[in-house]
């Protein structure tokens, strides 16, 4: 019956048996990049100043979900980038969650929480700000333990502090690229304690209330620091690797106390290049 119905249509029907593909589309499509080509096609759809961040997402997405990895290349090229970000997060992350049977509940608080930080508004106290480092770099520490094995409670206590830590230094390790783009994050609690006003930071005051400011939001990160440390005996060995950034906290707020505080001052944008030495020693030693 199909085969009559078929049989019955006129070759001469426009749209289909006179039907053409347009100029240049049978080109374009065997131009599209095949497995063969990774290399090449991933530098020509990044462009010459993709970062290797970009690299990774466009390899990754080209071995996973090759589909989408076709579509994403016929995006506007100021639009590739992110795409191709959005579309690696979501194979990844697919991938680890069912790998290691991660609880969502982390992954939900880091997306509502980054959503809900969205304003750009500086933090009304410190306990906002622990807030907000709890919810986003605990979380992560969380779901790393969970990548490791672990369920301890004395592991997730140290989690905890050393994530609001984290997300301490962040704020005052990023106050110079804020300022310069006429924003400020640090809490206006401790701010108002001191009698510094936005435009003092935003001035790089480097009068004593500025440095007593940063002094207290400073000593806070130290104190959950030395908190996640009380803990250490109790915590099992095999989560130390997911605390290993505490070496990079510490060398942070060594650095900001031996300038007196100075939140601007040039050497705290500088890497330690004996980091890497750092991480390893620590990592040797079983400690965090």
């Amino acid at each position: 019956m199909a085969a009559s119905m078929l049989g019955s249509v006129p070759l001469g029907v426009a749209g289909l048996g006179r039907w053409r593909p347009p100029r240049g589309l049978c080109e374009r499509v065997r131009r599209l990049p095949g497995p063969a080509a990774a290399q090449r096609n991933v530098a020509a759809a990044t462009g010459p100043s993709a970062s290797g961040s970009d690299l990774y997402c466009l390899q990754l997405l080209r071995k996973r979900d090759y589909e989408s990895y076709l579509c994403s290349l016929l995006l506007p090229a100021e639009s590739r980038s992110s795409a191709f970000a959005l579309r690696a997060f979501n194979v990844e992350l697919a991938q680890a969650v069912k790998r290691h049977n991660l609880t969502k509940r982390w992954l939900v608080k880091i997306v509502d929480e980054r959503e809900r930080n969205l304003d750009d508004k500086a933090y009304r106290n410190i306990q906002e700000l622990e807030n907000y480092a709890e919810n986003t770099q605990s979380s992560l520490l969380y779901l790393t333990l969970e990548i490791l094995g672990v369920k301890d409670l004395h592991a997730d206590h140290a989690a905890s502090h050393i994530g609001k830590a984290q997300g301490i230094v962040t704020c005052l390790r990023a106050t110079p690229y804020h300022g310069s783009r006429r924003k400020v994050f640090l809490p206006m609690d401790i701010c108002m304690l001191h009698g510094v006003s936005q435009e003092d930071i935003l001035r790089r005051n480097q009068n004593k209330n500025v440095r007593d400011v940063i002094y207290d939001i400073a000593s806070q990160a130290h104190l959950h620091l030395k908190h996640a440390r009380s803990f250490h005996k109790s915590v099992p060995v095999r989560a130390f690797p997911a605390f290993l950034q505490t070496v990079s906290l510490e060398d942070y707020l060594k650095k900001i106390q031996q300038v007196n505080f100075d939140i601007f001052h040039p050497s705290l944008q500088q890497k330690n290049t004996l980091l890497p030495l750092s991480l390893y020693i620590q990592s040797w030693r079983k400690k965090y």
